[in-house]
């Protein structure tokens, strides 16, 4: 178990003896210095230690307490080690529940609750109806695995759950497949609910990206009644079901080469009574022989879906073209090596990111002119019509959607 050595948690305290406890905390509540989150705590010596709040502990409080609120009492500076929330600060947060339920389980194993264990909580997790999936930066600690099959237990009990499982890295296998483990039950479908819309899949095979939910939402909203849809990577049905359950298309042709996203699709065409408005083509989209079909063409694929440009070309509709929605991680950081990116953003953080996603737009506008050419052999005209930002994140590329209009 962990060395009581490293550092611990700790708040700062007023310590005295018990016949004059009661003394001092009204006095320190009425002054406004008791921090009273914080229990107060009997130490070894017997003396009672009272949480207060640093900042307004003057010397002339200590003075006030010895010659005029309690006189003949002892009145220290001390710390109070792994403090325990008041009985009102006990209406917790989730996050909060599971801290307190873990340093008791730590307390009854004989194992000090330390900084290095504080940090290596999980802070939020993604939540599918009785799992939790955490992130893989949390229970790292050789200490957790020392409590076997009890902590996850207590932790499922903590957040009110069955299973529990951890995610890791995203496979480099071209179906962008989870690495997950599953920490507590056996079975790795879930039903998760979003817009309305129920999404089942298998959480070890199957991506679900929450923070595609504005974008969901946005697609949600589009009139599309009576038009012909083709998603090229359809996934377990992200942006098809939108299309087909709130945008009312009337027909998604979706292209899937993972077996058990194409699983988890049916089943969602299924559950959400769309089969009939979807044919699902299983398979790797540059054998799709589809062709001049299309009033929109979908190419949700992060980080790039540049492969299904001349694609989603081939399918439009040669006669009255149509729209593409196309995805893509932009990286909006300035080069080491770009003088000139450093010093635009030094003027203004936001002017670069602009710059950057406007080039990209216009590439990838260039990009589909060229392949409408060569598809057709006639020119076509393209304009931008809409670019979103659908997500970002610290030190990451940001992923953005553009909408393109060819004609």
């Amino acid at each position: 178990m962990e060395s009581s050595e490293n550092h611990l948690s700790r708040i700062p305290a007023l310590c005295t003896e018990p016949v004059f406890t009661q003394q001092y905390r009204e006095y320190l509540e009425r002054a406004g210095i008791l921090d009273s989150r914080y229990r107060a705590q009997k130490l070894h010596d017997g003396m009672v230690a009272l949480p207060v709040l640093e900042e307004k502990l003057y010397l002339s409080v200590q003075e006030n307490l010895l010659e005029n609120i309690a006189p003949g009492s002892s009145c220290k500076k001390t710390w109070i080690i792994n403090p325990v929330l008041s009985k009102k600060s006990q209406v917790h947060s989730p996050a909060q529940k599971l801290r307190m339920e873990l340093y008791n389980l730590l307390e009854s194993h004989g194992v000090n609750w330390t900084q290095n264990l504080e940090c290596d909580l999980p802070r939020s997790w993604q939540q599918h109806g009785d799992l939790v999936i955490f992130s893989e930066n949390c229970f790292c600690n050789p200490t957790w695995k020392q409590l076997g099959d009890e902590l996850w237990f207590i932790v499922a009990c903590s957040l009110g759950v069955k299973r529990l499982a951890k995610q890791g890295r995203v496979l480099n296998d071209g179906m962008r497949s989870p690495s997950v483990t599953l920490l507590l039950g056996d079975n790795s479908w879930v039903e998760h609910v979003d817009n309305g819309i129920r999404y089942t899949f298998d959480f070890t095979k199957c991506m679900f990206s929450a923070g595609n939910i504005v974008e969901k939402q946005r697609v949600a909203n589009f009139r599309c009644s009576e038009e012909i849809i083709v998603d090229l990577y359809a996934g377990i049905g992200y942006f098809t079901l939108p299309f087909l359950v709130h945008a009312g298309a009337a027909y998604v042709y979706a292209c899937e080469w993972n077996p058990h996203s194409v699983a988890a699709l049916r089943r969602n065409l299924q559950l959400n009574k769309v089969s009939h408005k979807c044919q699902i083509h299983e398979g790797d989209n540059r054998q799709l022989l589809l062709h001049d079909v299309a009033d929109r063409v979908n190419l949700g694929l992060i980080p790039t879906s540049e492969e299904g440009y001349q694609i989603a070309c081939r399918v439009l509709k040669k006669n009255t073209g149509g729209m593409l929605h196309i995805h893509h991680n932009v990286n909006c950081f300035p080069s080491k090596h770009k003088e000139d990116d450093k010093s635009i953003t030094a003027q203004d953080p936001g002017s670069l990111r602009k710059l950057t996603w406007r080039k990209w737009a216009e590439s990838a506008e260039t990009k589909i002119q060229n392949f409408l050419q060569k598809v057709h052999d006639t020119p076509w005209h393209t304009s931008i019509v809409h670019i979103e930002k659908i997500r970002t994140a610290l030190k990451e590329p940001t992923r953005y959607s553009l909408e393109t209009m060819c004609m």
